[in-house]
């Protein structure tokens, strides 16, 4: 199955620590990663219907983290990676901060398009379509926008997902900036100007 980032696995170098097992840059927290650690078979660029917004705040990032809902009218783009259900497994549970080494049931999420696995930020199980006849499957929280806890993304987080959809899409700094500027939570707080400042690594971490 293709397993969608939207955030800060769409790097490589960050997914592999949740395969192979490692802290990712930037981290602080040590993953165990999966029973099969191999990369994954492929990767392409996709875009989600939905809408990605930042929310809460991340010890790591020490600013809000992306999520996403699938249900709010936009676009979201992703990077799909094709891993195992096996694979998937062990990388969804240590997003949800789960033990890993169990195949999690995704037969709900095969058939209705989401699942939750409990109430925390990234347990639930979103299945937006098919690539190649395949399912695409990805994580987020349980809450639409209005009932997010929307808050500000920090510059640093800010260029990882701009690093990441400019390998993922090709997208030129302007281009990421005014997308990155115009989502939820960090509409209000940054201008397409000022995360383009950041991108360009002129503006402390915040």
């Amino acid at each position: 199955m293709w397993y969608a980032a939207y955030g800060s696995n769409m790097h490589l170098d960050r997914l592999t620590c949740y395969l192979a097992g490692g802290v990712p840059p930037g981290g602080a927290h040590r993953n165990p990663g999966c029973r099969d650690p191999r990369p994954p078979r492929r990767d392409e660029p996709v875009v989600l219907p939905g809408r990605l917004h930042f929310a809460w705040e991340s010890t790591v990032w020490t600013g809000a983290m992306a999520f996403y809902d699938p249900l709010a009218p936009d676009q979201t783009p992703a990077r799909a990676y094709l891993l195992s259900a096996e694979q998937f497994s062990d990388l969804a549970a240590q997003e949800m901060r789960h033990p890993t080494g169990h195949d999690l049931d995704l037969s709900t999420v095969l058939a209705c398009g989401r699942d939750e696995f409990g109430p925390g930020r990234y347990q639930t199980l979103i299945c937006p379509g098919l690539l190649d006849g395949i399912p695409v499957l990805t994580v987020t929280a349980p809450w639409r926008i209005a009932d997010a806890p929307l808050n500000a993304p920090a510059a640093r987080y800010l260029r990882h997902l701009a690093s990441g959809l400019h390998t993922a899409h090709g997208w030129s700094p302007v281009r990421s900036a005014d997308y990155l500027a115009t989502r939820p939570g960090a509409a209000g707080t940054w201008t397409p100007t000022a995360v383009l400042t950041a991108l360009r690594g002129d503006r402390p971490d915040e």
